[in-house]
């Protein structure tokens, strides 16, 4: 879905002749045509936000270049780059809403204590793969887990 999508915008892009989103796109397009060939075969929706994710990765280090080296035409066109893809990418969740899904979880699990980490994090993790770090979930699940055992 995600890939027709992506098609669907380039080929608008060109219609526009909007050259630096017809360049992402195209940039975008190979580099998911080589993680394919890589890979053997079509990539999931989940591994195609990953190549998104590396090529914005990409960008943003281009960006920090231009900038210590005062390049400030080729700093807006990546800016712009990065706006691009950055919108194939979902929402990521806000703390809160991480807290209220790990709270649910932790009180399907039963969990007790952060001993019970593994359990709610097996478990929570699948449910918001891609739209939040794992690191910051681990530290709110850590966080309830001891207000929990805490009795707070």
């Amino acid at each position: 879905m995600l890939k027709e999508r992506l098609m669907e915008d380039y080929k608008e892009a060109l219609r526009e002749r909007d050259h630096i989103r017809v360049s992402t796109l195209r940039m975008l397009r190979a580099a998911i045509h080589n993680a394919e060939i890589e890979k053997g075969r079509e990539l999931s929706d989940e591994e195609l936000l990953g190549v998104i994710r590396s090529e914005i990765r990409k960008e943003r280090e281009a960006l920090e270049a231009f900038e210590l080296g005062r390049r400030e035409e080729l700093a807006t066109e990546t800016r712009r780059r990065i706006e691009i893809l950055e919108s194939y990418i979902p929402r990521m969740l806000t703390d809160e809403e991480i807290r209220e899904l790990a709270i649910k979880v932790i009180d399907e699990v039963g969990a007790l204590s952060p001993k019970d980490m593994g359990k709610v994090m097996s478990k929570l993790m699948p449910q918001i793969k891609g739209l939040a770090n794992g690191s910051t979930v681990s530290n709110i699940v850590r966080e309830l887990l001891e207000e929990k055992l805490s009795g707070r």
